[in-house]
């Protein structure tokens, strides 16, 4: 045992830590440090003395360490978690202080707990104890576990800085969601009428919208003789459904309700179902002209061009323009279509040349412009000039409303569980960010909507691509078990909707990347392309694709098709990545060098974009250079060497497979 560790026999609880019962928490000999992060941060030694950091940024980089560890965190991920608004310099510099206050914080206590190297940072999870990291795994068995867990994640660390911020909202959605789980669960197991209506009561204390949950609560209180508490809980459901909702339950539950009063038997509620009702609804107005110059065939025909785009991606639905036209001279389009989103603008020709405005608007409260882009093309061809604009704003919005959904999805609490909203729910994690622990809750979320609907093929197609990064980051052995699961969900997806191109690449890339089946990739991503030409994924892999078969000039053809039409994709920390593949076959090293700057500095912690430029730059001769990335790169993925590199890449070419190699042997690389 350590010598700073304490007598497993003293009373070691802080002095103003929350009414915890000893069980929770007991803790290993080896504990020196408690960390308290639900509710208000606090930290203390074992012995009770208190160690928090004066400074909130400081304190942030802790919850940042502890929720990591035992993981490396990056020294560039925390600067542009903290420090967003600053110069590089100047953020790694203020991590670099606020490192040097929390090592003086935890003084002799923390010895050895914070491990720093150059480039990253990592806690010593072995001798602190935390309850974001403990209480998850009591919460179901123990109902003090659950009512500690469903405390405000760091409460007092609000408005740090803004990217912190999403940060933390990230992470309270994800413990609200294991609370939840935990609660549910706990709701499975009761087997009287009592303990289910109690379990019923902790998961609307958590989520107030699951009306399924509020119909258990409801049959509960009359089972037990208690019709006064059933009808109580009617009108609570009603109160809230209106206050917070702005709905009415379901006839299902008012019937429930209802048969109350006459002791009818209601049968029990089937799960709903709403496969048949996804997406958001999106309706295209027609364009207005301006000027003496404004042309109705250009705006018709680019309003019709748009919607036919649109309608290729399977998840949005597309009310018929002809309607949009007919209910938009009324003057309510919205209201009287039920949309969710409308796409406007203006057309406006002049001097040879057309300028088209256009806005997304959310119409549900507060009602606002989501997105707005202006166009600007020569008039002389106008076919041309509206298959180039329809695709750049199918390919921009698209995006854009999935984001939008994934938000509200998680924000507004949905009123039912189905395989879309679990996959709303996750794809935020795949978009924005790669933080393992919510990367991993994705992976489950998408992991529960192929349980609840086999039949709903996105769900399948998302969860292939989860697992893709997931191997692509080193974070799974990319051993038989996880390469067929892969190409399981892919195959599932496909089988599900032969005409979704989504489902198609997401599958072409599972056996380019996995598999090293490249040539069946090449005919998936074509077919792609042919059912969604505007879709920046099929584009994407398609380059990969043709990159691995040795055809470099013409994926770089293929990304720039998909940097045209979507050049700020919220997931282009990963698009733009692919373009370095073909640039470092053909041998234009400084250019691998100065795109893998520029995409490393949207997302410090993928993986993918550092095998190619400590490549670039072992062929360099810049050594230095090199040995800084690759011990960047190594940090992350500790097990990545020659071998490994040499089994993950999918080059069919012998040339290119020893090219990519000699640079990363020449960089240092073991």
């Amino acid at each position: 045992m350590s010598e700073l560790a304490v007598d497993s026999g003293k009373d070691s609880r802080p002095a103003n830590a929350p009414d915890m019962p000893d069980v929770l928490m007991a803790a290993p000999p080896a504990i020196r440090v408690r960390i308290t992060m639900l509710g208000r941060m606090d930290v203390r030694a074992v012995t009770g003395e208190p160690l928090l950091p004066r400074s909130r940024k400081t304190r942030a980089v802790l919850a940042v360490l502890a929720l990591e560890a035992p993981n490396l965190v990056s020294r560039q991920r925390l600067a542009e978690l903290l420090w967003s608004k600053r110069g590089e310099e100047q953020a790694r510099g203020s991590l670099r202080q606020a490192l040097h206050e929390l090592q003086d914080a935890l003084g002799i206590d923390g010895r050895g707990l914070i491990v720093a190297t150059r480039e990253t940072v990592a806690l010593n999870d072995q001798a602190i104890w935390t309850d974001a990291r403990a209480l998850p795994a009591l919460a179901r068995h123990r109902v003090e576990a659950l009512n500690l867990l469903q405390a405000e994640l760091l409460s007092d660390l609000d408005d740090l800085d803004v990217a912190f911020d999403a940060w933390l909202s990230e992470q309270r959605r994800r413990f609200r969601d294991i609370a939840l789980e935990a609660a549910n669960s706990r709701l499975t197991s009761a087997t009287t009428a009592e303990a289910r209506a109690q379990e019923a009561r902790r998961v609307l204390a958590i989520d107030p919208a699951q009306e399924p949950v509020w119909r258990i609560m409801i049959r509960a209180e009359a089972e037990r003789g208690d019709r006064g508490a059933a009808f109580a809980a009617w009108e609570e459901c009603r109160h809230i459904f209106a206050e917070r909702f702005r709905s009415a339950p379901s006839p299902e539950t008012a019937a429930l309700a209802e048969s109350l009063r006459g002791e009818i038997a209601v049968p029990l509620p089937r799960s709903e179902r709403r496969s048949t009702l996804l997406g958001a609804r999106l309706g295209v107005l027609p364009f207005r002209t301006l000027g003496e110059g404004g042309d109705a065939e250009v705006s018709l025909g680019l309003a019709e061009e748009i919607t036919s785009a649109l309608a290729r991606f399977r998840w949005l639905t597309l009310v018929d323009s002809a309607s949009v036209a007919a209910v938009e001279r009324q003057q309510s389009p919205d209201g009287a279509l039920d949309l969710d989103f409308t796409l406007s603008g203006t057309v406006q020709r002049a001097e040879g040349r057309v300028r088209v405005s256009l806005r997304l608007t959310d119409h549900r409260p507060p009602e606002k412009v989501v997105w707005s882009e202006r166009f600007e093309r020569d008039a002389g061809n106008l076919l041309k000039l509206q298959d180039e604009i329809a695709a750049q704003v199918v390919a921009q919005i698209d995006p854009a409303i999935l984001l939008i959904e994934a938000d509200r999805t998680a924000s507004r609490q949905t009123l039912m569980t189905t395989a879309h909203d679990l996959l709303l729910r996750a794809i935020p994690a795949i978009y924005r960010g790669l933080d393992r622990q919510s990367y991993e809750h994705a992976g489950a979320l998408l992991a529960e909507a192929t349980r609840l609907e086999p039949d709903y093929g996105p769900a399948f197609a998302w969860h292939a691509y989860w697992h893709l990064l997931l191997v692509g980051q080193g974070w799974a052995p990319a051993g038989e078990d996880v390469l067929a699961r892969a190409e399981e969900l892919a195959s599932r997806a496909v089988t599900l909707d032969k005409s979704d191109a989504q489902a198609l690449t997401i599958l072409g890339h599972v056996r380019a990347f996995l598999h090293h089946r490249v040539d069946e990739a090449v005919e998936l991503h074509k077919r792609a392309l042919e059912l969604n030409p505007n879709l920046t994924m099929a584009w994407v892999f398609s380059s990969l694709a043709l990159s691995y078969q040795g055809h470099h000039e013409e994926a770089l053809r293929r990304w720039e098709r998909y940097s045209k039409l979507a050049p700020h994709h919220p997931h282009a920390f990963f698009f733009d990545s692919a373009r370095l593949v073909p640039l470092l076959m053909l041998k234009r090293h400084e250019e691998v060098d100065k795109a893998a700057r520029q995409v490393t500095s949207m997302h410090a912690d993928f993986t993918f974009p550092y095998k190619a430029w400590v490549s670039a730059l072992g062929h360099l001769g810049r050594r230095e250079e090199a040995a800084v990335i690759r011990d960047r790169l190594v940090a992350m993925e500790p097990d990545f060497n020659l071998a490994k590199a040499r089994e993950r890449i999918p080059l069919a070419r012998a040339e290119d497979l020893a090219h990519y190699l000699a640079g990363l042997r020449k960089a240092g690389l073991p």
